[in-house]
């Protein structure tokens, strides 16, 4: 489904609509702990304000249910512009209103403003109409959405603006992000090896079952793994378990036959935190009284095995409790395998979900990769075969 790009559309003199996904980790003080999400988007924003447009920045931050919440204002996020565009992103004292629109009215080529986080209106998560509208009328009529992270979600800024402008087009990241995925599930090079780890089987029931179709192999672990170990009869001691999905996982084991690898061995631990003793024990010998954390050695060299063969590889889920550093091991072992299969295979390695990123971060295997997804719901989404609701709104492109 090809869409229509800013390279697409004339946006010299206009000022330019842009909804991005500035939805960034903030420490206790307010400063951006992971700043990957703002330096995705600054392809975009560099090509836009060259070609002689103004920008009007939109974007939400957390969760602050429809009110106003000082600890999650865009601020952070305006400074940080600052830095990487080489011009002033003046933070508007809302995201709609008076002074907002006459801030808006006042921009010149080369400007940019960045509307105060969209979220402190219910308008926004509800797609208000009225609320659209009032965003739209901050541009000329022009709309760029690069914000893959929130394409799942039918909100006022994503898809209810689409409706009162004239243009509405995808930005480079949301291109990049669209035709890795894309590409992946149409037109793989093969063999086409897929990895999901996380805890819940719940939230990835849709992604299974549309990716059995397409994989050669369908590696699993994590803490969603006990649950189709316990579906497949075995016991799991105190491993975490997703109890309403066993009967899901025995129906999807039956359904996958061989393509579907489970663990072999795991590591197992009294306590989940730093300095827990642990060992690492055969799947069918997982004490009463002990829960699984990692995989286990046996486990890591079969699946990389798998991926060193492998022509594409898709990454969704860590396969242990890799924030500890003693849990770690097999997390980091499959990064370093996609980062060689990568770099010396000429694998396309593609990473989904902001936990697979930050795992493969602390592996110091993320430069090599050949993309790392912005958007953990809105991938899994994708791969499950769902449209995105921000991505449908866009113009058809030729």
């Amino acid at each position: 489904m090809a869409k229509r790009t800013i390279d697409d559309i004339d946006v010299a003199g206009k000022r330019v609509l842009v909804r991005e996904d500035f939805n960034v980790p903030l420490d206790g003080d307010g400063r951006i702990i992971d700043d990957r999400r703002v330096r995705a988007a600054l392809p975009s924003l560099w090509q836009l304000l060259e070609k002689g447009s103004s920008l009007v920045l939109m974007s939400h931050l957390g969760r602050p249910r429809g009110q106003v919440r000082s600890g999650l204002s865009l601020e952070p996020i305006a400074q940080e512009l600052h830095r990487h565009l080489g011009t002033s992103a003046h933070l508007a004292p809302d995201c709609i209103g008076e002074e907002t629109a006459a801030l808006a009215s006042e921009l010149r080529p080369g400007s940019v403003l960045l509307l105060e986080n969209l979220r402190f209106h219910p308008g926004e998560e509800a797609n208000d109409i009225g609320f659209a509208r009032q965003l739209a009328d901050l541009g000329n009529g022009i709309y760029v959405n690069d914000a893959f992270g929130a394409a799942h979600r039918a909100h006022a800024s994503t898809e209810g603006i689409t409706r009162h402008v004239d243009h509405s087009v995808a930005g480079y990241l949301m291109k990049k992000e669209l035709q890795y995925l894309q590409e992946a599930l149409s037109e793989p090079a093969r063999p086409f090896v897929a990895i999901l780890g996380g805890a819940k089987v719940a939230d990835k029931i849709e992604v299974i079952e549309n990716l059995l179709g397409k994989v050669d192999a369908l590696l699993i672990g994590g803490g969603m793994s006990y649950t189709f170990l316990k579906a497949r009869g075995q016991e799991i001691g105190d491993s975490l378990c997703d109890e309403e999905s066993v009967s899901v996982a025995a129906d999807l084991l039956a359904k996958a036959g061989d393509r579907l690898h489970l663990p072999e061995d795991v590591v197992v631990a009294r306590r989940v935190a730093p300095g827990a003793e642990h060992e690492a024990v055969a799947v069918d010998a997982i004490p009463g009284d002990r829960a699984g954390v990692d995989i286990g050695p046996r486990t890591r060299e079969r699946f990389i095995e798998h991926l060193s063969q492998a022509g594409t590889i898709l990454w969704n889920g860590p396969l242990g409790v890799f924030e500890i550093d003693d849990f770690a091991a097999g997390t980091t072992a499959v990064a370093q395998a996609l980062e060689q299969a990568t770099w010396e295979s000429g694998a396309v390695s593609i990473i989904g979900g902001g936990d697979t990123a930050a795992a493969v971060d602390k592996a110091g295997a993320a430069k090599r990769m050949s993309h790392i997804s912005t958007g953990g719901g809105a991938s899994l989404e994708a791969l499950g075969g769902r449209v995105l609701p921000g991505v449908e709104a866009l113009d058809e492109g030729g």
